[in-house]
């Protein structure tokens, strides 16, 4: 469903607009493989990758990412093929994700915590004949390729080593901390493939193969990144070039981008988030990426005390985390000047910190796989604390009725729904679930988000929960996000996910899961959070459970998986 240019309304949020943006941007007309050769010939000198103590130029990595290219086009990739890209965040990523491009080809994000039998469905659906993985997670690829029917198999693997990008021997500061030595320094076996072949990473890029023409352009697909639902196998989700880069146009004139920019990259890129807001907007233009493979809240300080970073996007739990640490009055953020992210509200307790401390404002955004990361955004120099922003550039965003797809009124609950250059052209191989994804909303197509919110008097977007997780508790609706918020603000509190429990005289009742900051386990007791809720919010809303556990499950971008909770609350 290609989106068609139609001009912005006007709405109340363009009074709080920022002046110095647009509502509407027109992005380059060009492919994504083009803002890396731009960067390459406009600062052939620049470091354009960090990984530990190894830099990589901007030429540097053009010039991997075309004999990638061309290696691929020599196994037989071809334009619109798809190609599985299956690791951690590394240089390899990045080098392949662009070389894949190059050679015409469609990018297959696969997050590397999967398993083979998950892995089976990456590579049947979008009908993948050639991956790209490092070696830790070869193995699995191999195991669920060989239960796979022979015509389904995959017939190349390009495996890489995380040490082909970082010499295991540097020390200092900025060096793999020692839990991650096993992980990152083995060099694991190349598996065997039932009916295919594997070639090392070295040896794919070791080569003087012709680099195909260039074939595609903003119309043609170049992601498939897959989401979950709420049922059955995830979906692939149709990007061409032209909605990639539109927001990571958007995403460097929001965040005050510059070729200057020193950015943290940490969120997974195999997440649209960490993919399209942080790396492709950082390669259009220019800045200097500093790669994390996971998540470590030392490391994460001193990278950004060496490297000067300026500009971070993350999840709230990293910032949390990083500001607990015993060492945190030894890193220099000083030269921090945008943070910002999503996938959960941010304490209200925690922005003020840093705004007291760091003079920065903690800029929280929204958006979905479908729509390429940010549909909405904060505005930097007004954002709103535990808020999903305004309407994004070019976006035009609504709160309907989820019935009677009828526009609600300010302050009311509805679903959100969403138009623009951003969203994606609907589900690979599933046009009934795309049909049922939009609806037809004065003569334009918009995506329903499934997500329910509302706005304020200056078109501010709040999320009030997900369509389908809503409780109902003798009649009453209760939105799990909304305790969860009211939860935070109690002292003894880190983490809270709140589900629905089974209830023989409510129907459902509200339970919520706790981790207890280290400080106070041991001093607080169920019923005095239970009591605490009471006190602080609608007694239909408050937990009639409470259970304390020590850690929450997350997924691989860092969101409290709740369905897991809950889906062990109905087995229980």
């Amino acid at each position: 469903m290609p989106f068609t240019q139609v001009p912005v309304p006007d709405r109340p949020q363009h009074r709080v607009w920022p002046r110095r943006l647009p509502h509407w941007m027109t992005p380059p007309q060009t492919s994504l493989f083009d803002n890396l050769a731009i960067s390459a010939r406009r600062w052939p000198g620049k470091p354009a990758l960090v990984f530990f103590d190894r830099t990589l130029t901007y030429p540097q990595v053009v010039a991997m990412a075309e004999r990638l290219a061309a290696r691929l086009h020599a196994m037989g990739v071809r334009k619109g093929d798809r190609v599985m890209l299956d690791m951690q965040n590394c240089p390899q990523l990045i080098i392949a994700h662009f070389a894949i491009l190059r050679a015409n080809a469609v990018v297959v994000p696969v997050n590397p915590m999967n398993r083979a039998e998950e892995l089976k469905h990456y590579i049947t659906d979008p009908d993948a004949k050639v991956a790209i993985c490092t070696g830790d997670v070869a193995a699995e690829i191999a195991k669920a390729d060989a239960q796979l029917p022979a015509e389904q198999r995959l017939a190349q693997l390009i495996v890489t080593q995380y040490a082909d990008a970082f010499d295991p021997a540097a020390q200092g500061p900025t060096a793999p901390p020692p839990a991650w030595h096993d992980w990152l320094f083995t060099r694991h076996p190349l598996p065997a493939l039932e009916s295919g072949q594997v070639m090392a990473w070295t040896e794919a890029l070791d080569n003087s193969l012709p680099v195909p023409p260039s074939e595609v352009g903003p119309e043609d697909l170049a992601v498939l990144p897959y989401t979950s639902g709420t049922t059955g196998l995830p979906k692939g989700c149709m990007h061409p070039h032209r909605s990639l880069m539109h927001n990571a146009v958007a995403s460097m004139a929001w965040g005050n981008g510059t070729s200057e920019s020193v950015v943290l990259l940490v969120v997974p890129m195999f997440h649209i988030t960490g993919m399209v807001s942080v790396m492709h907007s950082s390669v259009y233009m220019g800045a200097t990426i500093v790669l994390m493979p996971r998540w470590d809240r030392e490391l994460a300080g001193r990278l950004i005390s060496r490297w000067k970073v300026t500009t971070w996007t993350n999840i709230p739990t990293m910032v949390i985390d990083l500001m607990a640490s015993p060492n945190f009055e030894q890193y220099d953020l000083s030269s921090l000047v945008h943070i910002g992210g999503g996938g959960a509200a941010m304490p209200q307790a925690v922005a003020q910190r840093l705004f007291e401390q760091f003079n920065l404002r903690y800029v929280e955004g929204y958006g979905l796989t479908e729509t390429a990361a940010p549909s909405h955004s904060n505005p930097t120099d007004a954002p709103k604390q535990q808020c999903l922003g305004v309407p994004f550039m070019s976006c035009d965003a609504r709160i309907v009725d989820p019935e009677t797809l009828k526009e609600v009124a300010t302050g009311e609950q509805g679903e959100i729904i969403v138009n623009g250059p951003m969203v994606f052209n609907g589900y690979w191989k599933r046009p009934e679930a795309t049909q049922a994804a939009f609806i037809e909303f004065e003569g334009k197509p918009f995506f329903r988000t499934g997500d329910l919110g509302r706005t304020d008097e200056e078109g501010y977007f709040f999320i009030t929960d997900r369509l389908k997780r809503m409780i109902n508790a003798s009649g009453f609706k209760v939105w799990p996000a909304e305790v969860e918020a009211l939860m935070f603000r109690h002292p003894a509190i880190a983490e809270a996910c709140v589900i629905s429990a089974k209830d023989a005289y409510r129907g459902e009742t509200v339970k919520a899961v706790v981790v207890l900051r280290a400080s106070h386990k041991g001093q607080v007791t169920e019923q005095q959070i239970i009591d605490w809720c009471r006190d602080n919010m609608a007694v239909y809303k408050v937990p009639r459970i409470v259970q304390f556990a020590d850690a929450l499950p997350k997924s691989g971008s860092g969101k409290v998986m709740w369905r897991t909770l809950q889906e062990a609350e109905a087995r229980g």
